[in-house]
């Protein structure tokens, strides 16, 4: 999307774009609310005050590492507050924050600093067992423009640095002097984060701070949002989900954040009583977990009161469950890394529309509907999503991957399946190639996913194509299951919900876990691949 779009002139005529800056959030936060809490990591509580400064010493110190407007800067750590820290600095020197999933090896760490040609790549010591300071040390030594590494509670092996001497508040050993003001502008990039990659390699995703302020303010209004929530954050702050809600919403409400770096459901519980969270925003797993967690009776949870719910299959039966189990108002949320939360329900839509809908278009947002040939159709019939709005990123880091994603009228291709309804709800209906074809029959994979879902043993499902030489394909449910579980009881089960044949799973795989991107959704060609 070009300033010059249609588009873009409706988004600043109609004040969606507010021309704001996101660096201007903990600076204005910091001059109205100084000692008011800003993050809480663990133990540590950082107010908005405190949080300004930590800011403004990283963007010093950034600066002296010769970071300037629109360069990148990389981080891959967990759920911090360095995190926090290292993104806001870096958009306060007009530079691009580029996050880096923790679950990412050196294999696509250096894909995406080779091409996004980072200056600076931020990385914790060790963290779950794996030496990120080390494969970045060796990354360094690889790539001619990475010029500087950074460790953050860690050691720092040779060629590299650790926070504390570097970005923190000791700044080398003495003082770093503070940034120059810098020039940019709200039109600017301002995050590059790549895709999951569930199909393919990661793309790199452009973000200027007019889309991402957006899509905050968008999800405020949706669920009637103020400085009165507190936010839980589980989500990798480096996936979109995480860094948009995270690392910015918070702190344009004037509120806290409760960062956790690593998941554990009780632990999470914990979090939230202790801190009193209202709001969590996160993949399927995260509510699956929450609301089946034994210690619930002995919990106080009675500030919850909203579970934004995507970047994964969401089933019906889980909403409808959770929202019960909870006491508060699970919602599905449909988004991607390029178009973020673009439908959604609001928070006093009836159930029906959480549950067994992702939403309408939310504030600027639209949604289409098209066949093969990119033709809109009717309301109820199923065909190729498209999407557009003022949270719809700029387009790729590499422009030739734009074409195939972006129509000439700035409709994005999202590459799903779904039904409009006719009252402007959309329903996914899955990936374009998550389709089983079964003697010439095409079998939704979701359609049955969500079925089996509902069985009391299935803890979490997958259903994919495998070869056939007669069929060509036949259905193959993966199941992560509490207890046993056999195929005659699972088709019994569909066969009880009127199931058609063809869509009955022939072969059931039983894992411990099912293969997931950082933002928990399933990689369904892994699973191929395993039964292929």
């Amino acid at each position: 999307m070009t300033r010059r779009s249609p588009q873009a002139r409706r988004y600043t005529a109609e004040g969606l774009w507010e021309g704001r800056l996101l660096d201007a959030l903990v600076r204005e936060g910091a001059a109205a609310w100084p000692t008011r809490v800003a993050l809480v990591d663990g133990e540590r509580r950082v107010t908005y005050g405190e949080l300004a400064r930590l800011v403004e010493q990283a963007a010093g110190a950034l600066h002296a590492l010769g970071v300037q407007r629109g360069d990148v800067v990389s981080f891959q750590l967990p759920n911090w507050l360095e995190a926090a820290v290292v993104h806001h600095a870096t958009l306060r020197l007009g530079a691009v924050s580029n996050a880096i999933v923790p679950i990412y090896r050196a294999r696509e760490v250096r894909f995406i600093a080779r091409q996004s040609r980072a200056k600076v790549l931020v990385v914790p010591g060790v963290f779950r067992g794996f030496d990120h300071a080390a494969m970045a040390a060796a990354l360094r030594d690889e790539l001619d423009t990475l010029e500087h590494v950074v460790v953050v509670r860690g050691e720092a092996p040779a060629g590299t640095v650790t926070y504390a001497d570097s970005l923190g508040a000791s700044g080398r050993g003495g003082a770093v002097a503070a940034a120059p003001p810098i020039a940019h502008a709200p039109s600017d990039p301002a995050l590059l984060l790549y895709t999951s990659g569930t199909e393919a390699d990661p793309k790199g995703v452009l973000h200027t701070h007019e889309t991402a302020l957006y899509e905050s303010r968008s999800i405020a209004r949706l669920y009637a949002l103020d400085a009165r929530d507190r936010v839980l954050m589980p989500s990798p702050v480096t996936h979109v989900t995480g860094l948009v809600y995270g690392l910015q919403l918070p702190f344009l409400l004037g509120t806290r954040v409760v960062l956790q770096d690593v998941w554990d459901a009780e632990r999470a519980l914990q979090l939230i009583e202790r801190e009193r969270c209202s709001v969590v925003i996160g993949a399927t797993p995260f509510l699956h977990g929450l609301a089946g967690s034994p210690s619930l009776p002995r919990r106080d949870l009675s500030s919850l009161r909203v579970f934004g719910c995507g970047g994964a299959d969401v089933p019906p039966e889980l909403i409808r469950s959770a929202s019960r189990t909870l006491g508060i108002r699970a919602s599905r949320l449909y988004g991607s890394t390029e178009c973020p939360a673009v439908t959604g329900s609001a928070i006093d839509a009836p159930e029906h529309c959480h549950a067994d809908t992702d939403g309408r278009p939310i504030g600027g947002g639209e949604a289409r509907v098209v066949d093969e040939q990119g033709r809109p159709v009717g309301a109820g019939v199923r065909g190729l999503l498209q999407v557009r709005g003022p949270e719809l990123c700029l387009g790729y880091l590499d422009p030739a991957l734009n074409a195939a994603a972006f129509d000439r009228d700035g409709w994005f291709r999202t590459g799903d399946v779904a039904v409009i309804d006719d009252e402007g709800c959309v329903r996914i209906a899955g990936r374009a190639k998550d389709v089983i074809v079964r003697g010439g029959e095409n079998i939704s994979a979701k359609e049955v996913e969500d079925l089996l879902f509902e069985h009391p043993a299935v803890r979490e499902v997958a259903v994919v194509g495998y070869p056939d030489a007669v069929l060509g394909e036949r259905a193959c449910a993966v199941v992560v299951a509490d207890g046993e579980l056999t195929l005659p009881e699972l088709v019994a089960f569909l066969r009880a919900r009127e199931v058609a044949n063809q869509k009955l799973p022939e072969r059931l795989e039983l894992v411990a876990e099912l293969p997931k991107t950082s933002s928990g959704k399933v990689q369904k060609f892994r699973l191929r691949e395993a039964l292929a």
